[in-house]
């Protein structure tokens, strides 16, 4: 695109603002599919050079590191001195950056089901709506982990075509073939001639790994949904919520970036989405981010009127130099919002003026803010809540737990087996809810009686247990993971992502040739943070009838962790510090959700071990 040419102005879809569905319902929805699988085959199919064809929008968020529709920084991008994809990392714009990405892929899968419906010559009337409808969907994958076949198993899929016929078609959701691979590509990449998840090797003649990569997302679904859960109900300020850059004013739950970064671990395996310079080219990634600006949604309903505050731009991007200031006003490049300027944080707070919104909004007063925040929080704890009340109802029945665990888990859908659908999704609409927040509220009341508000906050039979990990981002020169366990560690480490004693990991999601690149050298010092809930392993491994403190933390001397890289190899990690943190939990009359307490650093459990404490 020249530069005297007209800009591609991203609006999102015009008219209406219809529901982003979950993958599991949307593969169900007959039209919506066929019309969403041939307009993914029609954006492959445009030549790369495009602006608008499916390499050109992957290639915004890494390399091949060229100008996008026009959009360039103030000053030449300098490769020593910042990232060279646009988007973000690290930052406070971490989550607002991806909604107009998010909106830009939407609005060109739109444009291209529109012009489909157009061939149809039967139900031409309902094939058009169908298309107006269409919406990106998202990957619920704190709910369940495993997406459906339609996304990473069949090669095929059936979809009605415009004579109306049922027909077999090659399955753009599996995986997208570059025409050609790109010549910005580094190794291993430049082997692959299409995307990969959990390579078989290295090589050109490499295959994704599917089955590696169900076994390993089925043991992770319990720590994802667990962070999930926590970072929605208990992280209420921006830093906290946006970014996994340590400095976030001690909060002991992961962010939504810190867990994002954990999801493109457990998906890539080695593969595309490990790396942040090229995991936008596997269509993956976009159900993944999709979900990711849902919880964007979820976390502001909970958390009225906290947004974007004020920051610094990390490692830079393409049009920022790293470590520049940044707030709800600085532009998000390269989204332009008209011919001459940028879309910004501030310009994205309400998702029905971006043409969208999410099942969980349903029926409700988007005016009031307390109903809002009632309701939402109601339904993540429905769908999320049932594995942290449930850890206390196993460890601890005399707690009455148990109607707080049934209800917290109601909406919570069990793991259906690969390509089994699983039943419409009515955990998504508030609208059957109105019963839940009594039943709620009822059980919370009845555990607060079974333990005594007269007991003081160390003493109370309420604890969460949390391991902190910190390292520097960029110390390996790649992505990597650090894995813990409860017990004896495998000595065979393709066990370790499955292993039965496996509790949870955080991961470094880096550029594969950080090694080689100046900016991250430059920023060696950088720092990542994550968290893993403990308290689902503890009652699962540890045979213990309490979670309080004197009880738990001999037990916890059991906690033992490995670094990995995720092309399977082992790793040694110099800055790793793993710290365990007790919060005490309380639950108010009425309340929903248990309030933490002060936490408290139990250092002495992994001081003195490699990658432990550094002080006791």
């Amino acid at each position: 695109m020249s530069s005297d040419s007209p800009r591609f102005v991203i609006t999102g879809v015009v008219g209406g603002s219809p529901n982003r569905l979950e993958i599991n319902d949307f593969v169900r929805q007959e039209k919506q599919f066929s019309l969403y699988i041939q307009a993914l085959q029609k954006i492959y199919s445009r030549d790369q050079s495009e602006t608008l064809s499916f390499f050109q929008v992957g290639g915004i968020h890494g390399v091949p590191y060229v100008p996008w529709n026009d959009s360039t920084g103030p000053k030449p991008l300098d490769p020593r001195r910042q990232w060279g994809g646009y988007c973000v990392h690290g930052s406070v714009l971490f989550p607002t950056w991806h909604r107009p990405y998010m909106l830009l892929y939407e609005q060109i899968l739109n444009q291209a089901a529109r012009e489909i419906a157009e061939e149809y010559t039967v139900d031409t009337n309902a094939w058009k709506e169908a298309a107006a409808n269409l919406r990106q969907p998202y990957w619920d994958w704190a709910q369940n982990t495993v997406p459906p076949a339609e996304v990473i198993s069949l090669q095929q899929v059936p979809i009605i075509t415009p004579d109306g016929k049922k027909t077999m078609v090659d399955n753009p959701l599996f995986r997208y073939r570059f025409h050609p691979v790109d010549s910005s590509f580094g190794r291993p990449y430049s082997q692959w001639s299409t995307t990969l998840r959990f390579p078989t090797s290295r090589t050109s003649s490499a295959t994704s790994d599917i089955n590696r990569m169900r076994s390993v997302l089925r043991s992770a679904q319990s720590t994802i949904t667990t962070a999930t859960f926590n970072m929605l109900t208990r992280v209420t300020t921006w830093p906290a919520f946006s970014s996994h850059t340590v400095g976030d004013g001690g909060s002991t739950s992961n962010s939504l970036e810190a867990i994002h970064d954990n999801i493109h671990g457990y998906v890539g395996g080695g593969g595309h989405m490990s790396d942040p310079a090229v995991a936008a080219f596997d269509p993956i990634f976009f159900l993944h981010h999709c979900n990711v600006d849902r919880l964007l949604s979820l976390w502001s309903a909970i958390n009225p009127g906290v947004w974007v505050s004020a920051g610094d731009s990390e490692d830079g991007s393409f049009t920022m130099s790293a470590e520049n200031p940044v707030d709800a006003d600085t532009p998000l490049t390269p989204f332009w919002s008209n011919q001459t300027g940028f879309w910004a944080s501030a310009g994205v707070t309400d998702t029905t003026k971006l043409g969208y919104s999410y099942p969980e909004f349903n029926g409700i007063d988007m005016g009031d803010t307390n109903t809002m925040k009632q309701a939402v929080l109601t339904v993540v704890t429905r769908l999320y809540g049932g594995r942290v009340f449930g850890a206390f109802a196993s460890i601890q029945p005399t707690l009455n737990f148990t109607a707080l665990s049934a209800a917290g888990s109601a909406g919570q859908q069990p793991i259906a087996a690969e390509g089994v659908p699983r039943e419409a999704s009515t955990a998504h609409v508030p609208a059957v809810l109105s019963g839940t927040v009594n039943t709620l509220a009822r059980a919370a009341h009845n555990v607060v009686a079974s333990i005594g508000h007269s007991s003081p906050p160390d003493h109370s039979s309420l604890w969460e247990w949390t391991a902190r990990i910190e390292f520097k981002k960029y110390e390996l020169g790649c992505s990597f993971g650090v894995l813990l366990f409860l017990g004896k560690v495998p000595e065979n480490p393709d066990e370790w992502l499955t292993a039965p004693n496996y509790v949870g990991a955080h991961f470094s999601f880096v550029n594969s040739e950080a090694g080689q690149c100046a900016n991250c050298l430059d920023q060696i010092d950088v720092k990542n943070e994550g968290f893993v809930h403990l308290n689902s392993a503890i009652a699962e491994h540890s045979g213990l009838g309490s979670f309080e403190p004197e009880v738990v933390e001999p037990y916890l001397k059991e906690l033992k962790w490995r670094v990995q890289k995720l092309d399977g190899e082992p790793a040694e990690l110099l800055s790793l510090e793993v710290g365990v943190i007790g919060t005490p939990l309380t639950l108010p009359p009425g309340a929903i959700i248990p309030v933490p307490g002060r936490p408290h650093h139990y250092n002495g459990i992994t001081f003195g071990r490699p990658g432990g404490c550094r002080h006791a």
